[in-house]
Order: C-alpha cells, then sequence, then structure tokens
C-alpha cells in the first residue's frame, strides 16, 4: 500500500513552503530514513525523510509552492512495484518469462516515468527574456522583503554613528589567541566581544532593551542577542540566549555551530525566535558605513564595519590606528537620542578599554 509524503508542521504561522530539491529521483528505490526533498518556508529549510522503504513517486516538482499539510509524492511498496510486470508472465511467447527480470524495474513504475522534466526542470521556470531574466522569489526572500517594509513602516527610525579604536581589541587577541585555542578549540573572534559589550551597554541603558506592543512599553530583563547571518537563501538571525551568563569561548562556539546550519540550511525556527537585541556585521563584506533596519519588534541594531587604518590624533599627535565605524538604528518612539548615543559610547568605551571592561 502507498505511503504518501506529506509536507509536515514546521512551526505556528507558516501555511506554505517551497520544495527547494528533490534528493531523489521519481522511480528511484529508497530505504527508511534516507532525504527525500528540501523545503524552504518563509523562515527555515526542514528536509524530509523517507518513512519506509520503496519505489518514490514524485508528485510536485522542484519549485513548486506547496501546502503544509498536502501530498506531494507516494512511496509505493517494493512488492507492489513488480504487479505491473504480471500480465507479462501471460504470454504464451516462452522466451517473455526469461526477460521478465530485466523490464520488471522498468515496466513496475509505468505512470512516473513521464515525471522526470518536470523535476529536473524547477516550476516555476526562470524566464529569459532578452536582456532580463525573471524568477519568483524565494519563500525566505519574499518573508525578508515584508519584514523590511514593515520596519520602515512601523517604527520611527533613526541612525546614529561612532567610531572605535580597535587598537586595544586586536593586541588583545593576538597576545591570547594561542592559549585561548589551546583551552577552548575556538578562536576569540570579534564577535563575541561585541556581544559582551552590547550586554554592557544594554545594562548600563535598560531603555534600549525593551520593545513597544500596542500603547505598552515592554522592559525585557534577559539578553538574547540575535546575530544576523547572510546565506544563499537570504538573511537568518539566530539568537544567542542569556549571553550575560556565557563566556566568550561558549559564545564562539554558538556562533560556529549556527553559521555552519546557516550555510547547511539546518536552522530550525526555535533558534530564530526571540531576541532583544541584534548585531549586523557588514565588515565581513567590505562595508564602510550603512544603517542598519531594525529587527522588529526589536528597538535597536547594532551595525559593524569593515576595519580601515586611518590617521587619527592621539593625544596631540597624529597616528594610524585600526578605525572601524560603528551604526546604532533605533526606534525614536521609545529611545531617545541620548539614550542611544550614550549606548553607542558604552560600547565604543568597552571596546577601546577591554582590559578595564573585563576586569
Amino acid at each position: 500500500m502507498p505511503t504518501d509524503i506529506k509536507i509536515p508542521p514546521v512551526g505556528e504561522s507558516i501555511s506554505t513552503g517551497q520544495i527547494a530539491t528533490w534528493h531523489v529521483a521519481d522511480g528511484a528505490r529508497v530505504n527508511t530514513g534516507d532525504l527525500l526533498l528540501t523545503l524552504d518556508t518563509d523562515k527555515v529549510s526542514t528536509d524530509l525523510h523517507a518513512e519506509v522503504s520503496g519505489v518514490v513517486k514524485i508528485g510536485a516538482a522542484a519549485g513548486s509552492e506547496v501546502a503544509i499539510g498536502s501530498v506531494v509524492g507516494q512511496i509505493l511498496d517494493m512488492a507492489a512495484g513488480s504487479e505491473p510486470a504480471a500480465p507479462v508472465k501471460k504470454s504464451p511467447a516462452p522466451a517473455k518469462p526469461k526477460a521478465e527480470p530485466a523490464p520488471a524495474p522498468v515496466a513496475a513504475k509505468p505512470a512516473p516515468v513521464a515525471a522526470p522534466a518536470p523535476v529536473a526542470a524547477p516550476a516555476p521556470p526562470v524566464i529569459t527574456e532578452g536582456r532580463e531574466t525573471r524568477r519568483k522569489m524565494s519563500p525566505l526572500r519574499r518573508k525578508v522583503a515584508t519584514h523590511l517594509v514593515n520596519a520602515q513602516h512601523t517604527a520611527a527610525i533613526l541612525t546614529t554613528f561612532n567610531e572605535v579604536d580597535m587598537t586595544a581589541i586586536m593586541d588583545l587577541r593576538k597576545q591570547v589567541q594561542d592559549s585561548f585555542v589551546a583551552k577552548y578549540g575556538v578562536k576569540l573572534g570579534f564577535m563575541s566581544l561585541f556581544i559582551k559589550a552590547v550586554v554592557h551597554a544594554l545594562k548600563d541603558v535598560p531603555q534600549v532593551n525593551g520593545r513597544i506592543e500596542g500603547d505598552e512599553i515592554i522592559a525585557n530583563h534577559y539578553y538574547d542577542i540575535g546575530v544576523a547571518i547572510g546565506t544563499e537563501r537570504g538573511l537568518v538571525v539566530p539568537v544567542l540566549r542569556d549571553c550575560d551568563t556565557k563566556s566568550l569561548a561558549d559564545l564562539e562556539k554558538e556562533i560556529i555551530a549556527y553559521a555552519n546550519k546557516a550555510k547547511d540550511g539546518k536552522m530550525l525556527l526555535e533558534d530564530l525566535q526571540g531576541g532583544v537585541f541584534t548585531i549586523s556585521n557588514g565588515g565581513v563584506y567590505g562595508s564602510l558605513l550603512s544603517t542598519p533596519i531594525l529587527n522588529p519588534p526589536q528597538s535597536a541594531i547594532l551595525g559593524m564595519h569593515t576595519i580601515k587604518e586611518r590617521p587619527m590624533a592621539v593625544n596631540g599627535r597624529v597616528e594610524i590606528r585600526p578605525m572601524m565605524y560603528l551604526a546604532l538604528s533605533y526606534d525614536h518612539r521609545l529611545i531617545d537620542g541620548k539614550e542611544a548615543v550614550t549606548f553607542l559610547i558604552r560600547i565604543k568605551d568597552a571596546l577601546e578599554q577591554p582590559a578595564r571592561f573585563f576586569l
């Protein structure tokens, strides 16, 4: 008896998804647990595995948008797959039975044989007309687009800037890097230090650690920090929980784990939920300065940028220093300019004087 390949629930409020890839061909034999397909939704990607062994009959092509709970194919029993060959045995010709084993696998699945073409050609198709190519947006890209536009329409976004001298942080990393790697098995990166600096600033300026819901202000008393990660599918923001209680090594290990999950499309819905503040590092792409967009319902986001050596006035002398521009976008309905500037200066001070900060 055939077993339906059904799209399972993948999270609250998610009603549709897009079949990103079929990992098996139509008519292929699979075993229980084999990977069948990857489903992209507007939040996460999900892999579907075979519940039973049998022959795959694909019913929805790669690229199709499908509803949660819908059937996109079947797995037919191995025994059932041989049934179509029975009429061949009734042929009076003596040579037929001898030829039966060879054509049996082909004859076992006459209906799916015509299906491989749409599987190989994703639907909806990419259309090239003259000098333009048109393709449908993925669910994740549509969600990101909607999310960003809503942020612009629902919050009074303002951005304030500052710059940080990265000399002390870079010197600190050089001094402790070897011992840090030997002890914890990971490198000490910039992101964990920025997360700790953000937690320090949130404690000093608690107004930033809040959000608006209707006509109420919600104050958060925890420090779950989102870190924006760019992927081929779009932007995702996994959340590191309780950053105030974790060491730099703990944070570095979590960042690496999330980066790998994002790269492999294995991010879970719970990885992206919550968060009181977001850090976006455009510097990894070479960005010198930008104005990051809020990640609702959060009220602020910090933009990191590339480090550039620039001439700076230091104690009455001009010196070349590695400098980074910082940008804080915030919801002006909740956070006043004074609080935003103070918050950014707290981060700057922590990074420029890390010894005093960590002691």
